[in-house]
């Protein structure tokens, strides 16, 4: 069930001595960053701030991710589960989540194929914020909407050609540039691919 205020106290808290497990996701990528552990308070102040607080049970007593870091987790979503003995939490840090520095707390949550596009979409959206000279993304939108959606069209194309002279090697090689490219041409037109998502999720139904 999605989480709120009103329905806090009604989780299963007696299950672990009035602690529930939080696994906090990254928002846009689905991937799993940490795990951390809730009481009924924690929870609250989580909804109430949108900011992922925990009950730390070493120190006992609330923290806030991201006190002394300023690497928050903003909160999107709380979701329980259907025993209502867990939370999903949906979040969009800001920065590394783990306290190694890294983005999530279990080594294997590198990048998964599964996921790899949502990230690539942050990066491109840095660059195209942050315009480093070196950036290939950040020139290639400095050329504007035309530009961007030239080099789609000449993507698509080599696509198909590769395809229909049997070149497995170099279709692979240029649906990865379509897909980077099309990436692109979302951030030049304001358009976050979760949004091109959610009409493939409409179409399936």
């Amino acid at each position: 069930m999605i989480v709120t205020l009103e329905n806090c106290p009604t989780l299963a808290w007696q299950k672990m001595d009035n602690l529930i497990p939080a696994i906090i996701q990254h928002a846009d990528t689905g991937a799993v960053l940490m795990q951390g552990y809730m009481n009924l308070e924690a929870l609250q102040q989580t909804i109430e701030t949108g900011k992922a607080t925990f009950f730390s049970r070493s120190k006992q007593r609330l923290w806030q991710k991201g006190e002394s870091s300023k690497h928050y987790l903003l909160v999107q979503s709380v979701l329980s589960d259907c025993d209502q003995d867990s939370l999903l939490i949906s979040c969009r840090p800001q920065g590394p989540t783990c306290h190694l520095g890294t983005n999530s707390c279990f080594p294997e949550e590198q990048c998964s194929q599964q996921n790899f596009l949502s990230y690539l979409e942050q990066v491109i959206s840095q660059r195209s914020t942050e315009k480093p000279e070196d950036s290939y993304t950040a020139h290639l939108l400095s050329r504007g909407t035309a530009r961007v959606a030239q080099k789609v069209g000449e993507e698509g194309v080599e696509v198909a050609l590769a395809a229909a002279t049997n070149q497995k090697q170099e279709f692979i090689g240029e649906c990865a540039d379509l897909f980077y490219h099309t990436l692109v041409l979302l951030k030049d037109q304001d358009v976050d691919l979760s949004q091109v998502m959610a009409i493939l999720q409409q179409r399936h139904k």
